[in-house]
């Protein structure tokens, strides 16, 4: 049964109201997974394996909407998708197995709770592409599609550099964490959430629709205490961290 658009944007309203919910809530509770991982959160499970279940619910039922989207005049809902589905190809079937992480474990809990935001988020940008989106050619030209591609490979390339470095930060047989340096770590100690951010704000104004603009929110609410966090983190593991360095964008936090 089609939902209603009044009762779709009433979903959406109350989705945004949970993120801001989220976000006040993780700058009070850190998130407890990556090096924040605890056993006090109960079970756990396989790092890689956490984010590959974690991960695929999102890239399936995109690919699913994808096939019922695939015509000739919605060509830019496929490109729209393909740029959603090429993020998440990369964090389910490559970024996890790319970790040298042997032996650390993140709590089910967090595993099932990616899972029910990646089910929750896919839902409403796939169900908003397949029957609410209306996107003509001219679209193409716009300066917010053009805007929001260049913003989104931006955030995109950084985003992989900087995982690329953290990476190769130590062997696979080390599990010390260091100090990373260089590039845009001379600025911000997360350069890989700020591409992440830069990356979905792009996604929001090529697409320029509200499902789009809710995972941007919901990206800023998780990535911006986590970067707190880590932040915070770097400044109490290490006496010479540099003091200049902001948490997430350059100069202001």
């Amino acid at each position: 049964m089609l939902i209603p658009f009044s009762t779709y944007q009433v979903i959406f309203y109350v989705w945004i109201g949970i993120a801001v919910c989220i976000f006040f809530l993780l700058l009070k509770v850190v998130a407890p997974y990556g090096r924040h991982s605890s056993a006090k959160w109960g079970p756990l499970i396989s790092n890689h394996y956490g984010w590959l279940f974690m991960e695929l619910p999102a890239l399936a039922i995109m690919v699913f909407f994808f096939a019922k989207n695939f015509s000739n005049d919605k060509t830019a809902i496929e490109i729209m998708i393909g740029l959603f589905c090429l993020h998440y190809f990369n964090r389910t079937f490559i970024f996890p197995f790319r970790l040298h992480t042997r032996g650390k474990k993140m709590p089910v809990l967090i595993m099932l709770s990616g899972i029910f935001f990646n089910l929750c988020n896919t839902f409403l940008l796939g169900y908003y592409f397949t029957h609410f989106a209306n996107y003509s050619t001219a679209w193409f030209t716009d300066i917010r599609f053009m805007g929001g591609v260049i913003l989104f490979f931006t955030g995109l390339w950084i985003n992989w550099k900087a995982d690329n470095i953290l990476i190769h930060l130590r062997k696979p047989d080390e599990t010390d964490y260091k100090i990373p340096v260089g590039w845009l770590f001379n600025w911000v100690s997360c350069p890989n959430l700020m591409g992440e951010l830069i990356e979905w704000a792009g996604f929001a104004l090529l697409c320029w629709n509200m499902p789009a603009l809710a995972f941007f929110i919901w990206t800023a609410a998780n990535l911006v205490p986590r970067a707190m966090s880590h932040h915070k983190w770097y400044k109490e593991k290490f006496e010479n961290y540099p003091e200049e360095r902001k948490a997430v964008l350059p100069y202001l936090l």
